[in-house]
């Protein structure tokens, strides 16, 4: 949320993009393939310590690690800005990996003293890291165009009757929440009928009673 944007009376602010079950498996999978890519940074560093061109390789190798675990774990809380910047690092990582994958294999004769893991196992894993990052890449990417900061107001609880009667003015009735069909029945619709005029008898001009039409009193 923007500083200095308030909120209406009544209602939150939510992120309806986070509650996706897209947006939520993207999110933990770019936090375990962060953590995979640390691991194997972590494992080739130490493993081939003793072989590393410089201690400052080992050491900007163990910073890398650590800054995925760290970005594993903002993922995890949902910041978006930072898949970006994983991305870019990911990039840079594959063209190091590319690099030091055939020194590893090139180290692997007879005569020479072994680091602490064989150097066919170090540029095993020097190349695994490529398409690791590749993955990172993807799924950064797809994690990023998720929008998980997109950010809409709704009724505080996200209920819907509160909009209703926020919308109804005093010359407008509130929508009604009842959606039930009206009854029907089998056979045709009753067609009112008006009542039928009473017969009663009058007296007619020759004296004899007669009936006539008249309408009832």
């Amino acid at each position: 949320m923007a500083p200095g944007v308030k909120v209406r009376e009544g209602y939150e602010l939510w992120r309806p993009n986070r509650e996706k079950a897209s947006s939520k498996s993207t999110r933990v999978l770019i936090a375990v393939v962060l953590i995979v890519a640390a691991a194997l940074l972590i494992v080739i560093t130490l493993g081939g310590w003793e072989r590393l061109q410089s201690p400052g390789v080992g050491i900007m190798t163990i910073i890398w690690a650590a800054l995925y675990v760290i970005f594993a774990l903002l993922v995890l809380g949902w910041n978006r800005g930072l898949l970006p910047v994983i991305a870019a690092m990911a990039i840079v990582m594959i063209i190091f990996a590319a690099v030091a994958a055939p020194g590893w294999f090139a180290r692997a004769k007879d005569g020479l003293d072994s680091p602490a893991l064989p150097e066919e196992l170090l540029g095993l894993l020097t190349i695994v890291v490529i398409p690791v990052q590749i993955v990172l890449i993807a799924v950064a990417m797809v994690g990023f165009t998720q929008a998980w900061s997109v950010e809409e107001e709704r009724p505080i609880g996200g209920r819907r009757d509160i909009d209703d009667r926020r919308d109804a003015g005093p010359d407008k009735p509130a929508l009604s929440t009842d959606h039930r069909e009206p009854e029907r029945t089998d056979g045709p619709p009753a067609v009112p009928h008006e009542p039928l005029p009473q017969r009663s008898r009058s007296t007619t001009d020759d004296g004899e009673d007669g009936p006539r039409l008249s309408p009832a009193v």
